[in-house]
């Protein structure tokens, strides 16, 4: 395997990582709120789960999904459903960085499930197997694997630790409860977005 090949692994995979979207505006918003400590759980249940599902992918289902497209149109909307109910969880936090209070802060199963329900982690595992995979052999498809852990984790943990760095900058409560809004709000939009994608460009 050439060294642009995994250059390329390297660069794709932090594309789709670090830029915004579900999971890291969650991570971003939950570490603002109960500090990044507070967060991990969620970030290692999102890179977990996002790499289990690329394994899945990887290795058979995504024939289903080009047998079966109404097999993903369903993905869509129950991914879209569970982004809506963790926008919810965000827009319904208080105004408070408490990092040790009990109140509920999404925890390594609602990491997990958000990377299964949503359709831009189903789509980045097609398009990163359907670019990497080789006929007869899976060396290389386990090399993106294992960069994709990698990278995905890091760029995760950054998101967490600038939200617990905007503690500085977002000092009082008023400016923390326009922030949660904006971000509960920006979730719940994505969400309906993806709806709208299913009737509007299919």
């Amino acid at each position: 395997m050439s060294l642009a090949i995994i250059v390329s692994m390297f660069m794709f995979s932090l594309s789709m990582s670090i830029s915004p979207g579900p999971v890291n505006i969650t991570i971003l918003s939950t570490s603002l709120n109960r500090g990044f400590f507070k967060t991990f759980p969620f970030i290692s249940g999102a890179t977990i789960g996002f790499v289990l599902l690329l394994i899945f992918v990887g290795f058979g289902f995504s024939k289903v999904i080009n047998n079966y497209p109404i097999a993903f149109i369903a993905m869509e909307f129950l991914g879209s459903a569970f982004i809506i109910y963790i926008g919810y969880k965000i827009l319904s936090s208080k105004p408070k960085i408490e990092v040790n209070q009990n109140s509920s802060v999404p925890n390594f199963k609602d990491g997990f499930l958000l990377q299964w329900l949503n359709p831009k982690a189903w789509i980045a595992c097609a398009s990163g197997v359907a670019l990497f995979s080789v006929p007869n052999t899976n060396t290389p498809l386990f090399v993106f694997i294992c960069i994709y852990f990698l990278i995905c984790y890091i760029s995760l943990s950054l998101w967490g630790i600038l939200g617990e760095k905007l503690t500085i900058v977002l000092s009082d409560s008023k400016r923390i409860l326009l922030f949660n809004r904006l971000m509960g709000t920006s979730l719940i939009f994505i969400s309906i977005y993806m709806i709208l994608n299913v009737f509007i460009i299919k």
